[in-house]
């Protein structure tokens, strides 16, 4: 691949430069660039039909490559659009403005997932170049998956028929280590929510009212630091009564996978780990349930003292589910239970917002799954471990739910390549790993299939 390298990155920086934040709405024109971006790289790939299909949000890009009506068709998943990048001031380098050091390409969008999705672009490329296209290949890539992917269910349901496949292949996870490859097997869910919290009609003085009227900060506060137990157990009640059990066994073998808690802590700049009692750093960050305050704001923060009793706070919550949660159901037990526990003097109000996300797990006996593992193998010189995420990909459980199709989660990613966060970041030895190994899953997946 030593001739096209260059090119590779010229045009992945050239994807990187476009700010596509679907959460912002004054960035419309810039989802459409990223859009056009993606269609007009799917077209020089190889596709023979590539479109840019309207939603009630922002587009969805659709291609194929399809080669016989008897090869077994992969439908990949991507996501052009890309989280917010605040705070910008911790940023080395503009987020927008792609740098390359050490061996890493630093932007927003990098990993998370312009760069990932970039890989299966120039994989169609190499396979296109070289003739040796051994599955029908179609891609749906949206913009709104850093927003919970509110519309692609619709889309996917109007566009069903096209969109048969026999198994999904994404590119949004991360693998262990360079040196130690991985499949992700399983994903959590995810409910976000804002909570608000009403005082009186109007900030008061805190002199004059201090000690006699709530402060929606403090019962904020207060309602905030109940939501776990000495043991680190969400205490919402019957959140855990449909958990699925791990056995024993797979508990064993999920933390045989290569994991230093002084290094992970190190790494994170932390002093120790939290959690719920009786599981492994591992174990809680996978298989069991997690409750998360995002954000919080109210009153005055500005320079200097102003004393204020502010009539209202807020806070964003979320809300990681496991399999055999159910969205819905945990939404109305957190509703149920911050209203019980609100203090009085104070309206609590609770809004589920759009970014919602089912649990996901894929047996590993799955052809889809094999074929991922053959060809991480051959691409690393070793069998890849199946690992389950903390993260959430809101398409994947809808795929299984309208198209009746699995999906393989193949990622190039590493945990610590600061997705969501400043300086996010992605090894280009990762990338072009990826397009290495992307068209080996095709070889293999024709065979088994």
């Amino acid at each position: 691949m030593p001739a096209e390298k260059d090119r590779f990155l010229k045009e992945l920086t050239q994807f990187l430069s476009i700010p596509s934040i679907s959460a912002h709405k004054d960035r419309k024109k810039d989802m459409h660039a990223a859009a056009s971006f993606v269609r007009q790289s799917l077209v020089a790939a190889g596709a023979d039909h590539a479109e840019i299909s309207a939603t009630k949000g922002h587009p969805v890009v659709y291609a194929e490559k399809l080669v016989s009506k008897t090869a077994p068709t992969v439908l990949v998943y991507g996501h052009y659009d890309v989280q917010p990048v605040d705070p910008l001031n911790e940023w080395t380098t503009p987020p927008f403005s792609p740098t390359i050091r050490g061996g890493k390409i630093y932007a927003r969008g990098a990993t998370d997932d312009k760069g990932q999705l970039f890989m299966h672009i120039k994989a169609l490329e190499m396979m296109t170049k070289h003739s040796a296209v051994p599955c029908n290949i179609k891609f749906v890539i949206e913009g709104e998956e850093e927003v919970g992917s509110p519309n692609l269910g619709e889309w996917c349901r109007k566009n069903k028929k096209k969109l048969t496949a026999d198994v999904t292949l994404i590119s949004d996870s991360s693998i262990i280590s360079p040196t130690t490859p991985s499949l992700e097997v399983g994903i959590r869910g995810i409910v976000y929510f804002e909570v608000h919290v009403y005082g009186a009609k109007s900030d008061l003085h805190s002199g004059l009212y201090g000690g006699a009227v709530k402060n929606p900060m403090i019962a904020l506060s207060q309602i905030l630091g109940s939501l776990h137990d000495k043991d680190g157990k969400i205490t919402v009640p019957k959140l855990y009564a449909s958990v699925r059990n791990v056995s024993k066994t797979e508990r064993v073998k999920m933390n045989t996978r290569p994991f230093n808690l002084t290094h992970y802590k190190k790494e994170l700049g932390i002093s120790d780990v939290v959690g719920e009692k009786g599981f492994t750093t591992i174990e809680r960050t996978t298989i069991r349930p997690s409750l998360d305050v995002h954000g919080l704001w109210g009153g005055y923060s500005g320079e200097g003292a102003k004393t204020v009793l502010p009539k209202s706070a807020h806070a964003k919550v979320s809300i990681r589910t496991v399999p055999n949660q159910d969205s819905a159901t945990i939404s109305r037990l957190f509703k149920a239970h911050i209203q019980k526990i609100a203090p009085p003097g104070v309206r609590v109000e609770v809004r589920q917002l759009e970014n919602v996300g089912k649990p996901y797990v894929l047996d590993v006996s799955h052809p889809g799954y094999q074929a991922a593992a053959r060809a991480m193998k051959e691409s690393f010189g070793k069998e890849p471990i199946p690992t389950r995420s903390g993260g959430s990909i809101p398409i994947v459980p809808l795929f299984k739910e309208i198209l009746g199709i699995d999906s393989v989660l193949m990622g190039f990613g590493l945990e610590t390549d600061n997705l969501h966060a400043p300086n996010e970041h992605f090894s280009l030895t990762n990338f072009f790993k990826g397009i290495e190994t992307i068209p080996l899953f095709y070889k293999h997946f024709a065979s088994i299939s």
